[in-house]
């Protein structure tokens, strides 16, 4: 007698190989029979006639250590099918933390991540030190998988204090960072994540702690990282927004090799109109192969909708010579917009070559207004900024910061995707098929009320059904399940075979998609963020038992905290 039985579905195994219809039994989290499986007993029985059956998606680039700690289902990435998270990315993690050091680690990551500060005060206790006590307190309290690398700079704050933002690491300092990640990993962390990305900087606007390390000190923990078993490397670098330097390709490609792991590295944009990028990032795995190693890039399937404001910090606050500009007090800031030359310099900025992939954020004209706050504003939302500056007979820009300032910088906006074009498309089909790259880097759990990037894999499969058509979906469900899960080891995971651990999604074929971002403030202390629906959605079970069901969590808890050598087998890089 089955667990719950799964009758009548297409079977989707997460291979690439072409759909069946076949029946999926499941017993004790595993599934245990595949095929024609009438007339068999199952305490539950789901007929998944006209459904596709699909293992559960795995998502490699999420920042959920914190929101997993108050929002076990972690929404909204398992109402689209996820059952799998892999957090702890960009050298972000939240242990190992000396006691009494949570305030500078809780103002780092709303900085960095964008995690509300209100919510990170009251959405836990911070009561743990250990990257294994941290690990403890998700153990047995969570809806889907989660791993999680150990991140480089909490590591060598943990280490050094507040000399971990402005020194250079010493030998007995390195010698302790190196202690640290190995008992990090000891206690079930994935590897070892790091970030010398300008986009990084702590809560006082001084770069982290990671972005201090000399290469030798990288290498360093590259090289232990490799001593483990089941492990692999993350990491950002500041030509990972747009092109690489020489030296950062170097460095990425010489890491894996010391590791002989794989790196993952995110996030590869497409944009035809920046038609040599794609080359550019991808020379990076091109010189890991060279040097022994394996270097993959992360890159979304779909558009993530993402909006701005000149009051908090965003994309906006990384174009060249901005930052001087914005990162003053809200009266001083206004001020200096108001300011007729100062406009000039800003505009000329944002359309620099300098300005590099910020520039996709400077098509003024095709901004579109969302919510406002003042009577000046009334019945702008909805209304695209170009429109507005014909009739006000004033330019995109001094438009765009006119009713910024009206709204005394509140204003909420979205830019109008500028590579949303037929070539970008076949551009983005042509990496999919390249194994230099693998589908990730929804960011979910982070910038949460900026972005929403965690329904990719219910609109990457609408798209593929019913939209674009720009590959098939055997092959869109194996990029988002069995490629990310073979990248990081999984055990058992990743595909819909006998023997596999049960994370199975039953979804609708005609309506499968991801809704709207909308904002909700359902974060501890009302805090806000963006969120989808799904449609389409059914059924999402993890290690077999049941965790969405027509779209909505369920509030079980049967995952499991995927610690490295035990949940993880090693995948050398060469």
């Amino acid at each position: 007698m089955f667990d719950e039985l799964i009758t009548g579905g297409t079977i989707i195994e997460g291979t690439g190989g072409p759909g069946y219809v076949a029946d999926v039994g499941i017993s004790s989290g595993r599934i245990t029979a595949i095929g024609d499986l009438s007339p068999s007993e199952a305490a539950i029985t789901t007929d998944a006639t006209g459904m596709l059956v699909t293992p559960g998606f795995v998502d490699p680039h999420t920042h959920y250590d914190a929101q997993l700690l108050w929002d076990p289902s972690a929404s909204p990435s398992s109402i689209h099918g996820v059952t799998t998270v892999i957090g702890g990315n960009c050298g972000f993690t939240l242990a190992p933390l000396r006691p009494g050091d949570d305030d500078y680690l809780r103002k780092m990551m709303a900085k960095v991540e964008g995690m509300p500060l209100a919510a990170l005060e009251a959405g836990t206790d911070w009561s743990w030190e250990t990257f294994g006590e941290f690990l403890g307190r998700l153990e047995g309290n969570i809806s889907v998988n989660a791993g999680f690398l150990a991140g480089h700079c909490a590591i060598r704050r943990y280490v050094m204090g507040g000399e971990a933002v402005g020194s250079a690491a010493s030998d007995a300092d390195l010698e302790a960072i190196r202690a640290e990640l190995a008992k990090a990993i000891e206690a079930g962390a994935l590897g070892f994540s790091f970030t010398n990305s300008t986009s990084h900087s702590d809560g006082e606007g001084e770069a982290v702690a990671s972005r201090w390390a000399t290469p030798d000190e990288l290498m360093a923990l590259a090289e232990e990282t490799g001593r483990h078993e089941g492990t692999t490397l993350e990491g950002i670098v500041p030509g990972c927004l747009d092109r690489f330097a020489d030296d950062e390709i170097e460095l990425l490609a010489a890491m894996s090799a010391a590791a002989n792991r794989p790196m993952n590295w995110n996030v590869l944009t497409v944009d035809s109109r920046e038609a040599d990028r794609v080359p550019r990032q991808l020379q990076a795995a091109d010189r890991a192969t060279e040097l022994g190693g394996r270097v993959v890039a992360l890159t979304m399937p779909v558009q993530v909708p993402m909006n701005m404001s000149l009051l908090n910090f965003c994309g906006l606050f990384l174009i060249p010579g901005w930052g001087d500009i914005l990162n003053v007090d809200v009266p001083e800031r206004i001020e200096r917009l108001n300011d007729a030359d100062t406009r000039v310099r800003m505009l000329e900025q944002s359309k620099s070559p300098e300005a590099g992939v910020f520039r996709r954020l400077a098509d003024w004209d095709d901004y579109i207004v969302g919510d406002t706050f003042s009577s000046a504003n009334d019945g702008l939302s909805g209304r695209r900024v170009g429109d507005i500056a014909a009739e006000r007979r004033r330019s995109a820009f001094g438009t765009f910061l006119d009713i910024s300032i009206a709204d005394d910088l509140q204003t909420v906006w979205w830019p109008t995707p500028q590579d949303d074009d037929d070539e970008s498309w076949r551009m983005r089909a042509e990496l999919w098929a390249d194994g230099r790259a693998m589908i990730g880097g929804s960011d979910a759990g982070a910038h949460l009320d900026r972005m929403c990037g965690a329904p990719y894999p219910t609109r990457f499969i609408g798209d593929c059904l019913r939209g674009r058509k720009l590959t098939t979906v055997e092959q869109a469900v194996k990029l988002m399940t069995s490629d990310p899960a073979s990248l990081f080891g999984l055990i058992d995971r990743g595909v819909l075979r006998e023997g596999a651990w049960a994370d199975v999604v039953v979804l609708d074929p005609e309506t499968i998609d991801g809704g709207p971002a909308r904002l909700v403030t359902d974060l501890p202390a009302d805090s806000a963020r963006l969120i989808a629906d799904s449609t389409g959605v059914k059924r999402v079970l993890c290690n077999g038992e049941v965790i969405v069901t027509d779209g909505v969590a369920t509030g079980a808890v049967p995952g499991t905290v995927l610690r490295s050598g035990r949940d993880t087998e090693t995948v050398t890089a060469r």
